[in-house]
């Protein structure tokens, strides 16, 4: 008689049918906010990620020299000594014209000493290492310019983007510790719906444990329950987080920036946030279970 109550056809403690009732809707919040915010971090992740391995081995000499032609002369002969060093994968020297183009948003056109301006531009030269821009590395190449362009500076091209990685991965950062605590939220509030159905089929459990049954079948009943309701909030919330990253992907995308465009995601990361309502749902269904199985101890 004991397992007829506990089939699931002919016996229900939590008398709702599926997906009724706030707990559904929570947990689908939940998991999209969760995708969400598990995109934003993965996003971030690949876009630093890249943009180091991309810049890691560059190189970036600037000859500072207010006369013309005197930095023209430094700059030709420092491209000739960049060439013979070992471990140069690839230079160029950086036309008038791209220098323009890049100082015309801030300071307008006409600014260059090639235009007769008072504003001298400094030549630029960028260089591509065959490994890692490491001080050593930089000093070598300080030393080898300092005969032939006295006014020549190198710098590491990933000194100059140091600050925006760091705050790209305090975003990251922020973004699992929102994964956490949605999670922790996601517990909370599996933990208050297996109480308050306890509360409320306080009376037909104690009959069931007149007679016969356990504490792990009452246990699994409501188990399966929340089971339910957590896989279809999952697959709702996740529907929502896929329209609303593949929507912003596509803003992002038509920025046409290199950080933005190495931050799409890769097929583990859709693979990774397809695996978010699974996770919630086994969270919730333990949840579920361990809540019970102590409520029930110091019920009895």
């Amino acid at each position: 008689m004991v397992r007829r109550l506990f089939t699931a056809r002919d016996a229900q403690l939590i008398p709702q049918a599926r997906m009724s009732g706030p707990m559904p809707w929570v947990i689908a919040i939940m998991v999209a906010m969760t995708a969400i915010a598990l995109a934003a971090g993965l996003s971030l992740g690949n876009a630093v990620s890249s943009a180091r391995a991309e810049i890691s081995g560059g190189v970036t000499v600037q000859v500072i020299e207010p006369r013309a032609e005197v930095r023209e002369a430094q700059a030709r002969r420092a491209v000739e000594t960049i060439k013979t060093m070992p471990g140069i994968a690839g230079l160029r020297q950086v036309p008038q014209q791209e220098l323009d183009a890049l100082i015309e948003p801030w300071l307008g056109t006409g600014v260059s000493s090639a235009t007769g301006s008072a504003i001298p531009v400094p030549a630029l030269i960028d260089v591509r290492l065959k490994g890692a821009a490491t001080p050593a590395r930089l000093a070598e190449i300080e030393r080898a310019l300092a005969p032939v362009a006295p006014s020549a500076r190198v710098d590491a091209q990933s000194n100059w983007l140091k600050p925006v990685f760091d705050a790209m991965v305090s975003l990251q950062v922020l973004a699992i510790a929102l994964v956490a605590l949605l999670a922790l939220a996601l517990t909370a509030a599996v933990l208050l719906a297996a109480r308050t159905a306890l509360g409320t089929n306080r009376d037909t459990i104690e009959i069931v444990h007149l007679l016969g049954g356990t504490d792990a079948q009452v246990a699994r009943v409501f188990q399966r329950s929340i089971g339910y309701d957590a896989a279809g909030g999952g697959a709702v919330g996740l529907a929502l987080a896929l329209v609303v990253v593949l929507v912003l992907g596509r803003r992002f995308a038509g920025l046409g920036a290199g950080l933005v465009d190495n931050g799409a995601l890769t097929w583990s990361d859709w693979l990774l946030l397809a695996l978010v309502p699974l996770f919630s749902t086994l969270l919730a269904m333990v949840t579920a279970r361990l809540t019970v199985l102590h409520a029930l101890r110091k019920m009895l």
